[in-house]
């Protein structure tokens, strides 16, 4: 048996919704699984000298989980991955291969979990849905946890809107850390932020679903997190001036970051190389995304 499954990036913390908004990205993990005498991994691309070859592996930790939760036992498998989605860059890597891992496992043992029981004990490993849900459904998804379940609602964007809107991603060479990041963040925000964050939230969904790029600029502001994450990024501030001034009508970090995220009404090289060399003049070396919106997200096929 071979198994395909393929994973889109994501961004999450998307503009104002900090832990609630995540976008798919059409920027693809794809992975063959095929059963195998003892648990290995062969990676191409993206983290292939930095990425475990054998059972510290996420993607077989999360296949592992998902045999535990169900209780059943799981055979051993080879894994072979080509990535493309950078590590530790605010694009839902993890997230990807945790997914991986479970969408694996979940049809070498048969199918015992739904799509629902998927995106729970993903957003169980990873602590939060936001790039869980995106990677798993695709599009715009606005998700939250109640009574330890996800509840994931997938924004309607057309498919006219989709085509038409355009996403830089600019990600430098830098590490930040999903605690320091966490850290960063204040333990009380003001009634002014708060209420900032949830009126922009409103009309960043509304402009998506409307194409309305200049809606998007005006909505894709945050008070809640990334005021004090840009901090931690030299040069960050300056690369989304940089993009504004080159055309984009809207930016904001990706995830906790580094990478940032600029979305404009073309694909303009000079939105990517002016947010790259805002980071250079900061000390950082940095790559070049151009990609689009994924309206759909995992696939697995057999």
């Amino acid at each position: 048996m071979n198994i395909t499954i393929r994973v889109p990036a994501t961004s999450a913390n998307l503009g104002p919704g900090f832990d609630s908004l995540g976008l798919a990205l059409d920027l693809w993990n794809e992975t063959v699984i095929t059963l195998a005498i003892e648990y290995t991994v062969q990676v191409n691309g993206e983290g292939m000298e930095r990425l475990s070859h054998g059972e510290n592996n996420l993607i077989i930790q999360a296949a592992q989980k998902l045999a535990e939760h169900v209780g059943k036992r799981l055979p051993p498998f080879h894994v072979d991955c080509i990535n493309r989605i950078p590590l530790s860059s605010g694009l839902g890597s993890s997230a990807a291969a945790k997914l991986t891992g479970l969408l694996g496992a979940n049809i070498l043992l048969g199918r015992p979990l739904s799509k629902d029981g998927i995106l729970n004990l993903g957003t169980e490993m990873e602590g939060h849905p936001d790039n869980v849900a995106p990677a798993l459904l695709g599009g715009l998804i606005v998700s939250t946890v109640e009574n330890g379940k996800v509840f994931a609602h997938k924004i309607n964007v057309g498919a006219q809107h989709t085509m038409s809107l355009h996403i830089t991603i600019v990600l430098p060479d830098f590490h930040i850390s999903t605690r320091q990041a966490r850290a960063a963040l204040p333990e009380q925000v003001s009634m002014k932020d708060a209420v900032h964050n949830i009126s922009r939230a409103v009309l960043l969904t509304e402009a998506f679903r409307n194409g309305d790029l200049d809606l998007l600029g005006k909505a894709m502001t945050d008070t809640l997190h990334q005021p004090y994450r840009l901090s931690l990024i030299p040069g960050a501030r300056e690369a989304m001036d940089a993009a504004k001034r080159a055309g984009a009508a809207a930016t904001a970090l990706s995830g906790a970051g580094p990478s940032l995220i600029a979305f404009s009404s073309r694909q303009d090289p000079a939105i990517g190389e002016g947010m790259k060399r805002a980071f250079e003049e900061a000390g950082l070396q940095a790559r070049i995304f151009p990609l689009k919106m994924s309206n759909h997200g995992a696939e697995v096929h057999i």
